[in-house]
């Protein structure tokens, strides 16, 4: 059995040990400091001055002050005229998004959260008991084991010679990789191996196969970081509304993305079921994971979309009677009797095998039903009947109709429009570039999933009024300029909304017929 042992990080940094960066202090500015302690010095020795020397001295640093802030203002106002030049360019295309980022997170009144709640509602202040509790809930969740059937019947283990890692799938590994990611306990980039080249492909090509043959891997490969990341809903000093985000070693994840490689053309051949499978607190102890998988490794996935073949294999019907998407599952039916049956072949299936239906996350809802009455229970339960649900990010209702979801949609744009609006509402910042943000941030957040909804004429000009909104906000003008909303779309470079709905449902349209 591989353990994994695991260090809870709560990022922490004292306000006095945060570097202050300010990007528009140069020499001149130090010059003009300089000059001032070297006026102190000369004020309080031993120096001739004249009979009115309190008025010299005033005056004296009265100038001093003027230049200095005068030099600090030309230093600062050409600093961010590079800046906006830079950001209209492709090279400063990264700093842009960086720059909406930052000022989102400097806009909001709460950023962190220092206290943490205990089992019993408590607020816990001190560092010690804040860590305590992290790990506490972490070490309970991830090792959290159900009971199962020891044995698997009908599974033959088979072994078999597993073929050398070549140096071409390490470079291919290596590409597909993203930079600029947090590091795992062994603080090792993958850009490191990115600028090595083929030094570095050579070489992990020889550990990685040493791995293989030893079946022992390096004990860095078993630590990992995890940090909890807040759901923006819910209460911020629970636990529980927190997700935790594991920081593993990139060289790690390099070796498993042979089995990806695999994974993929074991998918593409049909052999896999079609359904689809910080908080500043400082650092706690480290603590041992003994159930489940590594969360954001690349194997994982691949894993679990195995594991959910074989327990699924008995109980899942074809689409669209039973859809599965990871963890959450769509079970249709005819009738709730019918309904009943599956949700116990379900829970039974997978309850064998140790894994469990969360009754307080299980729904359902009656498309177009006629008579009201009537419930479904699970293992004597009954279950919560809703009018909507949310599946895949879109919003299902039990009439058939789509105003809820466009409603949402509308909801989603506005939400992304606040994070960069930072740099939408900035005057300094071309149109063009506006532009560009909106189209590559709001707007997507507005077309999610409307590629398969009927939308009516109302409806689809409530989409187009909302953007019309965010443009002209961005823009900095409003219906009493009188401006036409053809010149504020064709200034922002930004497409009416309507045709681009018509054109992910061709987009759609065409993904269909090919897949069939």
């Amino acid at each position: 059995m591989v353990v994994c042992r695991m260090t809870l990080m709560v990022c922490k940094k004292k306000r006095s040990e945060i570097e202050k960066k300010t990007k528009w202090w140069k020499l001149k500015k130090e010059e003009c400091l300089e000059f001032r302690q070297k006026l102190r010095q000369a004020l309080g020795g031993q120096v001739v001055l004249p009979d009115d020397w309190e008025t010299t001295a005033e005056v004296i640093r009265e100038t001093g002050r003027k230049s200095e802030k005068g030099e600090v203002s030309k230093a600062k106002q050409k600093a961010y005229d590079e800046l906006y030049t830079r950001l209209d360019t492709r090279e400063g295309e990264k700093d842009l998004y960086r720059l909406a980022r930052q000022r989102d997170r400097d806009g909001k009144d709460v950023q962190q959260v220092r206290v943490i709640k205990d089992r019993d509602g408590r607020v816990l202040t001190s560092e010690e008991s804040v860590q305590r509790r992290w790990k506490e809930y972490f070490e309970e969740l991830m090792n959290e084991e159900n009971e199962r059937e020891k044995r698997v019947e009908g599974v033959n283990s088979v072994e078999q010679k597993v073929d050398k890692i070549r140096k071409d799938e390490v470079r291919k590994a290596l590409k597909r990789m993203k930079s600029g990611k947090a590091v795992g306990p062994d603080d090792i980039p993958v850009e490191v191996w990115k600028c090595l080249g083929e030094a570095a492909v050579e070489f992990l090509a020889s550990l990685f196969n040493r791995v293989l043959e030893s079946e022992r891997m390096p004990e860095e490969w078993r630590r990992s970081v995890l940090v909890p990341i807040f759901k923006n809903k819910g209460d911020m000093q629970s636990c529980s509304n927190y997700m935790g985000k594991k920081l593993m070693s990139h060289t790690m994840k390099g070796a498993k993305r042979r089995a990806v490689v695999l994974y993929e053309e074991v998918r593409s051949s049909g052999e896999v079921c079609q359904s689809g499978a910080g908080h500043a607190v400082g650092q706690t102890e480290e603590f041992k994971v003994e159930v489940g998988l590594h969360q954001g490794s690349a194997l994982s996935p691949f894993l679990f979309s195995i594991v959910m073949d074989q327990l699924s294999e008995e109980v899942r019907q074809e689409s669209p009677w039973t859809m599965m998407f990871a963890d959450d599952i769509v079970i249709c039916s005819e009738s709730r009797e019918q309904v009943e049956e599956n949700l116990e072949r379900w829970r039974f299936a997978l309850e064998r095998r140790g894994m469990k239906v969360s009754h307080n996350k299980t729904e359902y809802m009656c498309v177009n039903e006629r008579e009201g009455s009537g419930t479904v229970r699970l293992q004597g339960e009954e279950v919560k009947k809703v009018q909507e649900f949310k599946y895949l990010g879109s919003t299902v209702q039990s009439n058939g109709e789509c105003g809820k979801e466009v409603k949402k949609r509308v909801q989603a744009g506005w939400n992304g429009w606040r994070k960069v609006s930072g740099v939408l509402c900035d005057q300094k910042i071309s149109a063009r570039i506006k532009g560009k943000v909106y189209r590559t941030v709001v707007r997507p957040a507005m077309l999610y999933g409307l590629e398969t909804v009927s939308l009516r004429k109302r409806q689809e000009s409530e989409l187009e009024v909302a953007e019309l909104k965010m443009l002209r906000f961005s823009l900095g003008v409003t219906r009493l300029d009188r401006i036409r909303n053809e010149y504020i779309r064709g200034t922002a470079h930004v497409g009416r909304l309507g045709d681009k709905v018509r054109e992910a449902r061709l987009r759609w349209f065409g993904h269909v017929q090919r897949r069939e």
